[in-house]
């Protein structure tokens, strides 16, 4: 229903119309009213300054809706559910931190046939014993596992101590007994094995693209 366009001194009080009593202005909105009179160069406040003081809220008012608005309860904010992705990449990692028991370490490097079985077993993980044959006698895949491990090792910017504090070859260095290769004391040594990772790698991508040109 459109609102009457007529001024509000020509329309009838609705609160009488409702049947309810008129309501009062306060002292305070009554000198705030004639302060609003004066400012716009009038003696006595009009039907409309009256209006308008009617209209704003009392600080008392407003004091009483802060306080109703602080006694409503707080929403409960819920949680939300971890991610799925999020949950599998934070138990693989803590998988991957699993301590190796000495059995299942051998003790001149790698890992024993029960050290494999056992990473099988929790992780799902299928790791195969170190290629240790000649170059000669290698297959273009076992020199592509060979090279990968080499460079992975001892082909990263910053080695891992290749010796502890008693001059023994750590875990880090004895892992190139495990593949065939001699246990490197010294970085220069590593970075020889690290080489020949990048040597056979070359060779088995030379091998992979001699067999799709015949192919």
């Amino acid at each position: 229903m459109a609102k009457s366009s007529r001024a509000p001194w020509k329309r009838s009080n609705p609160r009488k119309r409702a049947g309810k009593a008129s309501k009062h202005l306060t002292p305070a909105q009554k000198s705030a009213a004639k302060a609003r009179a004066r400012r716009a160069g009038r003696r006595y406040p009009n039907l409309v300054d009256n209006m308008r003081m009617a209209a704003k809220k009392t600080p008392k008012a407003k004091a009483s809706k802060k306080k109703s608005a602080k006694k409503s309860p707080k929403r409960k904010v819920t949680k939300k559910p971890v991610k799925k992705k999020a949950a599998k990449k934070k138990a693989a990692k803590t998988s991957r931190k699993r301590r190796v028991s000495a059995r299942e370490k051998d003790p001149r490097g790698g890992l024993t046939a029960a050290g494999r079985k056992a990473f099988a077993r929790q992780q799902g993980a299928h790791l195969r014993p170190g290629v240790t044959k000649t170059v000669s006698e290698m297959t273009p895949q076992e020199m592509r596992r060979k090279g990968s491990w080499a460079v992975r090792f001892y082909g990263r910017a910053k080695l891992p101590p290749l010796v502890d504090a008693n001059g023994r070859p750590t875990r880090h260095a004895l892992s190139a007994h495990a593949w065939g290769e001699p246990v490197p004391k010294t970085v220069a040594a590593a970075r020889r094995i690290a080489a020949k990772g990048e040597r056979l790698l070359a060779r088995y991508h030379r091998a992979k693209t001699r067999t799709k040109t015949k192919a």
